[in-house]
């Protein structure tokens, strides 16, 4: 036996959305239900392990077996799973595993297993029976009789007939698995990626401490204040539930005779001055506001995903995002945590453990906003040990730099020099210094280079948050013409990638541009190799024309199969130059990631998550921040003259330095 294809049915009194696998495991109740394999892409068998049946002895024997290849969907839930099962110490190699969920990511096409059938448009799909079925036989059944709600586990005998279905729900994952695996494995993957794939398991499995005091005692403060803001808001309205949007919009129409549409947070800012003569309302407003803050649901999940050891396990997706290969968050969502800004981290969190929420009342006005900016140091490190935090200097603005050839911009990098000072120079012409001569022109060199690189406009300016800054349309206008006549090079990169792609798939032909990236159409999908060597995929890549509309020609439209941001379906997405530019940017960015996290696993430094392009190290005495910086100033082969820079801080907790 060469490769065993898995999937297993489980069951688990703790939530599996809300605490992830590895807490999902330790619940006193766990087990492996039922367990369907193919071996070296045979037929599927299903053992019946609810009911006595037991794995046979060859099976059981593959799985830790290093010269057997464990393949399922979404991988790392039957690994932690059948380590749990297995009894093993530690968990199963990750070095043994391969994701068929990441290989289908790999080719574009949608993390969900019942999703992917549906793109790749195979015959027989996902029985769509099974989501009943796992509720029935996978999770506690509330239970409702005269008043007392209580939680049952229904077994096999509870009802047969459901169950011999649930087994050939689990048979036919297998086959459905497999298909896709036929299909999705034609892609050739780089060592170095599947290498970072076990690093990422690694890391996960790794996982990083948390303060259970800090949390528990800000999860009840964040739930105790937000009561005595809803009732101060009750009080100043009089209403049933002043939670409510619909009351609180009916509130302010009887107080002003003004009708609001929205109480979004960018709307709620608009009514600052337009409630300006109705102070009880600008009160409400506040007090709305207040209540409307979500990020401090984190500590909730926190407590939710803790496991026994204190730590938080598998808060990272590899190939979160199926075009560039970027990591996706999961449970706590790292990519969105709120920064720190405030002095004093140290006193606010010496009051938040102590747990005396009227001290801590007494000393910060502003509770939830307090609390938010704690969130981040919640992951401490351990006993013994501190935390190296350590990110690239603006990454996405040097790859952009080398691939389009901007020298000066590479230069500015290589001399150490302010990029925001150096870009509102050229587009200026004057010299400008951070706090120095010219120093208030580098907002905008700063807004230009964030937002205008992927072939923006105004729009991006605005996103960037040109309003907030007081710039006006014509300033923006101004801002996106003088930083196109400096970045010219970047500006016809754009076109380069898009006409690359439409020729390729016009003309079935590969088309190299820039730094040796390939631009391709294979299997019906446009392909981009990227200097690293690994690929992207659009699936289904099509070029149709667009007819002009008075100021513009007939053009080339860019059409693949994808996920559509806004309405997370899949279906036609649309492309172009610019956005193409931007993941060709964003994954090159990310395989340098990469390549820094493989060289911290080959040193034995302890990675225990990444942010973006920052890497945490959980340090042993011993492992120095300049080791950790060392990672990231070596050259990476396939870039080697790309100035690349790393800076970090040391800390006993994580925080935004």
């Amino acid at each position: 036996m060469k490769e065993l294809g898995i999937d297993i049915e489980t069951y688990s009194s703790n939530d599996l959305a809300e605490c992830g696998v590895y807490r999902y495991v330790e619940a006193g109740d766990f087990a492996v239900l039922l367990f369907a394999y193919s071996a070296d892409g045979g037929p599927v068998r299903c053992v019946d392990l609810a009911r006595g049946e037991e794995l046979p002895p060859g099976i059981r024997a593959a799985l830790t077996d290093p010269g057997v290849i464990k393949t399922a969907y979404n991988a790392t839930f039957e690994r932690i799973c059948l380590g749990a099962y297995l009894g093993v110490d530690g968990r199963l190699d990750p070095r043994q595993w391969r994701c068929t969920m990441v290989r289908a990511a790999r080719m574009g096409f949608p993390l969900s297993l019942a999703q992917c059938g549906e793109a790749l448009k195979l015959e027989d799909g996902k029985m769509s029976e099974g989501r009943a079925l796992i509720r029935y036989f996978s999770v506690p059944n509330r239970q409702t009789r005269g008043g007392v709600t209580t939680y049952i586990r229904h077994m096999p005998d509870d009802a047969p007939e459901k169950w011999e279905t649930f087994k050939r729900y689990n048979i036919r994952d297998v086959e459905v698995e497999q298909a896709i695996l036929r299909k999705v494995r034609r892609l050739e993957v780089p060592d170095f990626d599947e290498r970072l794939y076990e690093a990422d398991q690694r890391i996960n499995d790794r996982g990083v401490m948390i303060d259970r005091a800090l949390v528990d005692n800000a999860a009840r403060f964040d739930a105790d204040y937000k009561g005595e803001l809803l009732a101060e808001a009750g009080r100043l309205t009089g209403l049933d539930n002043p939670n409510s949007p619909a009351q609180i919009k009916r509130f302010i129409a009887e107080s002003t005779g003004f009708t609001v549409d929205s109480l979004s947070k960018k709307n709620m800012d608009d009514y600052e001055a337009q409630f300006k003569y109705w102070p009880k309302v600008r009160k409400v407003l506040a007090l709305r506001r207040e209540l409307g803050k979500t990020s401090n649901k984190k500590y909730e999940a926190m407590q939710k995903c803790v496991c026994k050891d204190g730590r938080v396990h598998g808060l990272l997706q590899f190939y979160g995002a199926t075009r560039t290969g970027r990591w996706a968050g999961r449970l706590v969502q790292l990519q969105n945590l709120p920064q720190n800004h405030m002095e004093g981290l140290d006193d606010a969190r010496y009051l938040v453990r102590r747990g005396d929420l009227d001290e801590f009342e007494m000393n910060y006005g502003n509770v939830t906003q307090v609390l938010s900016e704690l969130i981040r140091t919640a992951f401490i490190a351990r006993p013994g040990r501190v935390f190296h935090v350590c990110d690239f200097s603006a990454i996405e603005a040097r790859v952009i730099a080398w691939i389009a050839g901007e020298t000066w911009v590479l230069d500015a990098f290589r001399a150490g020099h302010d990029i925001y000072c150096e870009t509102a120079s050229k587009m200026f012409g004057v010299p400008v210094r951070k706090h120095g001569v010219n120093g208030e022109l580098r907002a905008k060199g700063k807004v230009a280079v964030l937002g205008l690189g992927y072939g923006g406009g105004v729009a991006a300016l605005e996103a960037m948050g040109g309003k907030r800054m007081g710039l006006s349309e014509s300033e923006e206008r101004d801002i996106v013409a003088k930083w196109r006549g400096s970045n010219p090079h970047i500006v016809k990169l754009w076109r380069t990638v898009e006409r690359a792609a439409v020729a390729a798939i016009k003309t079935r032909r590969s088309v190299t541009i820039q730094r040796g990236i390939v631009i391709a159409y294979r299997w019906g999908a446009l392909l981009v190799t990227l200097p690293s060597g690994r690929t992207m995929c659009y699936p289904r890549a099509e070029v149709s024309t667009e007819h002009g509309d008075g100021w513009r020609g007939d053009h080339d439209i860019i059409e693949y199969e994808g996920t559509d941001q806004t309405t997370k379906k899949w279906g036609k997405v649309r492309t172009y130059g610019g956005k193409l530019t931007e993941n060709i940017v964003q994954a090159t960015a990310r395989d340098i990631l990469g390549t820094v996290l493989l060289r911290a696993e080959e040193r034995g430094l302890d990675v225990v998550f990444h942010i973006h392009d920052e890497i945490v190290v959980e340090a042993k005495e011993g492992q120095t921040l300049p080791m950790v910086e060392a990672l990231f100033g070596e050259p990476v082969p396939w870039c080697a003259d790309l100035p690349l820079k790393g800076a970090g801080y040391t800390t006993p907790y994580y925080l935004k330095d």
